[in-house]
Formats: structure tokens, sequence, C-alpha cells
């Protein structure tokens, strides 16, 4: 009978010397993977002379440059990953996810000849639009708009949002499109292309999410294969990587996984994993991995959700309080917006700082068109701490668990 060690012991770190053989021919001979996309297919929604291609500047260099400097990404930094009432320095912050991603990804993309520009640009911007308190603020959110209004909140066509209409900042379509369908949450063994023709089915696919949720997202395709890349490399970033987490932290010992090899998995499943897709993807039109490696993911991804995401972070008892937090904001600040309270936060803090951005582009913020919704560009646009803070001083009835920094384990 065959035990979960055995298959782990049989997944190789390495390619295969014939794949190996074939990348050197190929790259001697000046190969160029006919599936990639190339710096000529990119395209934005405005052709402004500033964002047109120059050699030395190619188009997806310049949406990186462009997301690097939003404050959304700034924020990063101060917003959960998975674990949101523990301050130890050591447990990743979504800055590092989005990190990690990308780095990940291009180490696949090298390999596979894909744009490695366009990888990193999706890689660092797909988690632009997430919320404080990582999913659990997410669903929050999600449940506040849905009651209000029948539609969704998902932190993927947000981040769309964030970059295309609140920072307004021409991303190009590929990049919008890998932020949009990068949800790690819908794992696959083969991901092959939408056939995206443009930025019309675009915004209706977007569309079709906020009214539909789930239904429409779990069928959500990339539109390339360096989209593709760093949807999986999501999957792999995190699913290891919390659970060293979640050791880090004191939730769990390095014992408590089925697999053996506690904290050590993320090294472990970084090289399978990366060499699994290498080695079924290379000159494909597709980007796929063995069964087996499949089969691993999706396991070790079902014993985080068991053993991690249900148990720590803001889960049980959390939850209650954060749900009526986020309660509490949303009515306060929809409130603020009906009477046009200049001094409220949302103005001073949300609106007038985005008008102020929006103008140098020679655009502006709708916020009037939709209160909702303005309410929830601001409420995920706040950091932990901010949301915090901000939540006590305006609900002083409030009572937060204590951000810990030292693990008494």
């Amino acid at each position: 009978m065959t035990t979960l060690q055995d298959t782990l012991t049989s997944m190789t770190d390495s390619l295969s010397d014939e794949l190996v053989a074939r990348i050197e021919r190929d790259r001697a001979a000046g190969w160029r993977n006919p599936f990639r996309t190339e710096d000529a297919d990119a395209c934005r929604r405005r052709d402004r002379p500033q964002d047109r291609n120059r050699i030395w500047r190619p188009p997806f260099v310049k949406d990186t440059e462009k997301i690097m400097h939003l404050p959304a990404y700034n924020r990063y930094n101060g917003k959960t990953q998975v674990f949101s009432f523990r301050s130890n320095d050591d447990l990743t912050r979504r800055g590092l996810h989005v990190q990690l991603v990308a780095r990940i990804a291009r180490d696949i993309g090298y390999a596979l000849g894909l744009n490695c520009d366009l990888i990193e640009a999706i890689g660092l911007g797909h988690d632009l639009g997430h919320t404080p308190f990582g999913h659990a603020g997410e669903r929050c959110l999600n449940d506040i708009l849905h009651a209000r209004t029948g539609r969704h909140f998902f932190h993927n066509v947000h981040s769309v949002r964030v970059m295309d209409v609140l920072y307004g900042r021409n991303i190009t379509l590929q990049t919008l499109d890998g932020a949009l369908t990068h949800n790690g949450e819908y794992e696959q063994r083969v991901f092959e292309l939408s056939g995206l023709s443009g930025f019309p089915e675009f915004d209706r696919i977007v569309e079709s999410c906020y009214e539909t949720g789930d239904i429409a997202i779990g069928h959500l395709r990339p539109a390339t294969l360096e989209a593709c890349v760093v949807r999986i490399s999501d999957i792999i970033a995190y699913v290891g990587r919390d659970r060293q987490d979640a050791i880090e932290a004191g939730l769990l010992d390095e014992d408590a996984f089925e697999d053996g090899l506690g904290g050590g998995y993320n090294s472990w499943i970084l090289s399978r994993a990366s060499v699994d897709i290498i080695e079924h993807s290379y000159g494909k039109n597709r980007i796929e991995m063995s069964e087996g490696m499949f089969s691993e993911i999706r396991r070790a991804k079902a014993e985080n959700y068991e053993k991690i995401y249900r148990s720590g972070g803001v889960e049980g008892e959390r939850a209650d309080v954060l749900g009526r937090a986020f309660n509490l904001m949303y009515e306060h600040f929809l409130g603020d917006l009906k009477a046009e309270d200049r001094s409220s936060y949302i103005f001073r803090h949300h609106i007038d700082r985005l008008e102020k951005q929006l103008a140098r582009y020679n655009r502006s913020y709708a916020w009037r068109a939709d209160l909702d919704q303005t309410v929830v560009d601001y409420i995920a646009s706040m950091s932990d701490g901010y949301f915090t803070e901000l939540a006590t001083k305006l609900f002083p009835e409030l009572h937060f668990p204590r951000r810990t920094y030292i693990n008494e384990r």
C-alpha cells in the first residue's frame, strides 16, 4: 500500500535530463516560445503618448512601475495574509506574499520562455483589491454589500477596479486580466486560455462577477500563459508558507501535518511544483501539472483549511467582533456620504486623495454615482491597523483582540 510519504518521496525536485537537453538546444538555436505574450501585444484603454512602447521601458515594465507607485501597493504591508491579531514580525504580510508569487511565477515563466515582465506585473498587482483582515474581511464586506445591493465583493475583481478605475493608471488588458483571473481558491490541473477578445468582453466579464459572484468567478480563465503561471504560483506561494507561519505563531507544532514535513513543506512544494509544471508545460499552449502534483496540492490545501484557516487568523470568536465592526463602519460612512459631511474620514482620507490622484490624468472619481460602492472602496483600501484604530475611535464599545508580538510557546 502506497503511503503519503511514499508519494512525496517519489516526486522529483529536478527536471528530466531529456527536457534539460531540449531547453539547452532551444536556447542555443534562439527559440522563442510562440505562445508567449509579446510586448507588441500590450493593449491599453487609452492611447497616451507616455504609455507607448519604448525599447528601454517595455509595456509590462511600465505596468509594474505604475503598480508599485500606487498607495494601495504601499498598504500591502499593513494587510493580513492569514494571522490578523498576531503582530510577530516574522509572519507573512500580504506585501511579502505578492513578492513570493511574482518570484515563483518568474522562475517558472523563465524556464518556459514566457514574458517575465508581464508575470511580474500580474504577480505584484493581483492582490491590490484585498481587504484588511484577509479573507475574513473579504467575506464581511461581501455579506454587507450583497445584502444591501445584491452585488458581490471579491478581492480579485476589486484589484481590477483599484488599478483601472480608482487610480485610472491605464494598465494593460493583459495585466488586468491576470489580476481578475488569479484567484487561487479555484485550483485546476490544466489551465487553458480564454481567448479574450478585448476590453469590451473583459468589462462584461467583470460586471458578471459583480452580479453573480462565485458562479462567474469559478469559471474565470486567464487570457495569457503568463496569467496562468501566476494563478498556480499563488497557491504554491501560500500553501507551504502559511504552514510555516502557523508554526511560528504557535498555533501548531512541527509534527501537526500528515506529510510529516512541518515548516519544511514550503521548501518541498516550491521546488517540486515548479519542476512539475515546467516538465508538463514546456512548449505547450497551456499550463498544466501532473495528476500526482495536482492531487498533492489539493490535499495540502485541504489540510491547511482544516488546521489553519478555520482554526486561526480571525476565525471563531473573533469573527463576531470583526463582522460587527465592518457593519458599523459601513453604515457610519454611508451616512456621511449621504450627508456630504466633508469632515468625515471617508472624504479626507479617501475621496479627496483619490480625486487629487485622478486629476493628474484628467479623470474624476464618480463617488456619488454609487454610494455603496464608494464605502466598499474605502473600507477595502484600509490596512488592518488603520481599520482597527478608526473603528475603535468611532465605536469605543468595540473590543478587538489584543495584538500579540510574543509567542509564549
